[in-house]
């Protein structure tokens, strides 16, 4: 896909627009006085500053170290402060609030359940927490005249073993607001076949799934996910390029796939791309350089995600902002990826399509007619 020739929207511009946002971590997405504040309230004394602001700065910096095993070691604050019903009510409600206001129209928030049973909940009074919170955040988005609608993703943990539980919880909870499973953590020497009795259950019970895969490891971990575990979605996935020989200008014309790139893309597998984090941790070196320009090109189901915006101190109006000034993009890209993702959604199909005809195409119509 070619860039177009129109200028450049700005963050302020795109913050303006319908998104959809298919990867976010829930504990990864708290607005730092949050966390100091329920610090204050259960005791927790570890936090490496007190004010907002640097603390702010203090979760980006250290997630900023080209290694995703470090980058997930920021998570041990945020999820220390998630141990009760009324923090994880107020952390998915602020959620919900600050999706809506950065014009995030639909969005796919995940957590793991089992790793917020420190104080006592069962992974039941987690869940329910979650889904409470996040019905407030949208009735209160909707007083202040935003729209957003979330599907939660229950997350199992790789390295741990309690994925079907939580799986058989995905299935339990999916008419009242879980849309799907995933499963997360660091890929290497934890591939996703560990989890392959989760996932088989998933498919018998027709019920949606993604997998993290191709973050830190290649393309053994997304050849698992797809053709073993039989994912939906590609939870980053960027790690396909290594299965792309660019073409002699290095980009897509001329470029050739291999086996396992030319599947996923004929299926139309989606990919889940998050930039800013992939920087972090070091799948791509800069957003520049980040291989969702050759992916976008080569038509792949490219999608644009936040991943933490805690972390990586973002938000989809940035990371979208951060490829337009990188590749050139105007609202058509912007309104193509958004169309990818509402395409990709773990909703019905019918209830997709209300979104993409209703709601994304007429939005993006009037800011393309705009820059005429």
């Amino acid at each position: 896909m070619a860039a177009s020739n129109r200028s450049v929207p700005t963050e302020e511009e795109i913050r303006r627009a319908p998104k959809v946002l298919l990867h976010d971590h829930l504990d990864g997405g708290l607005r730092p006085s949050t966390i100091i504040e329920l610090a204050d309230a259960v005791g927790y004394d570890r936090l490496p500053a007190r004010e907002p602001e640097a603390l702010g700065r203090w979760f980006v910096e250290a997630a900023d170290s080209g290694s995703l095993e470090r980058y997930l070691e920021t998570f041990t604050h945020t999820v220390a402060v998630m141990q009760t019903a009324e923090a994880l009510h107020r952390v998915a409600a602020e959620c919900a609030f600050d999706l809506a206001a950065d014009g995030v129209v639909y969005a796919e928030v995940r957590f793991a359940p089992e790793l917020h049973t420190e104080a006592g909940l069962s992974l039941e009074q987690v869940i329910e927490a979650v889904l409470d919170g996040f019905a407030d955040g949208t009735r209160q988005a909707a007083e202040a005249g935003y729209q957003i609608r979330v599907g939660t993703l229950l997350t199992a943990i790789r390295h741990a073993a309690r994925s079907m539980e939580i799986a058989q919880l995905a299935v339990r909870y999916r008419d009242i607001g879980v849309v799907g499973f995933d499963i997360a953590g660091a890929e290497a020497g934890y591939p996703p076949t560990r989890h392959l009795d989760a996932f088989e259950y998933l498919q018998r019970e027709n019920a949606h799934f993604t997998i993290h895969a191709g973050e830190a490891f290649g393309l053994p971990s997304i050849w698992q996910a797809i053709q073993w575990c039989g994912a939906d979605r590609l939870g980053h996935g960027v790690r396909i390029v290594d299965d792309i020989v660019p073409g002699p200008q290095g980009g897509a014309e001329g470029a050739k796939l291999g086996r396992l790139a030319a599947y996923i893309r004929d299926k139309r597998i989606p990919l889940e791309l998050c930039p800013s984090s992939n920087v972090q941790t070091g799948a791509a070196r800069s957003i520049a350089e980040h291989p969702i320009g050759l992916l976008t090109q080569l038509r792949f189901r490219v999608t644009v995600n936040t991943d933490n915006r805690l972390m990586s101190g973002t938000s989809m109006s940035r990371e979208m902002a951060l490829l337009a000034e990188a590749f050139g993009y105007g609202w058509e890209e912007l309104r193509w990826f958004t169309v990818n993702a509402m395409k990709s959604a773990f909703l019905p199909f019918d209830e997709r399509l209300v979104f993409i005809n209703d709601v994304i195409k007429p939005a993006y119509a009037q800011l393309i007619q705009g820059t005429d």
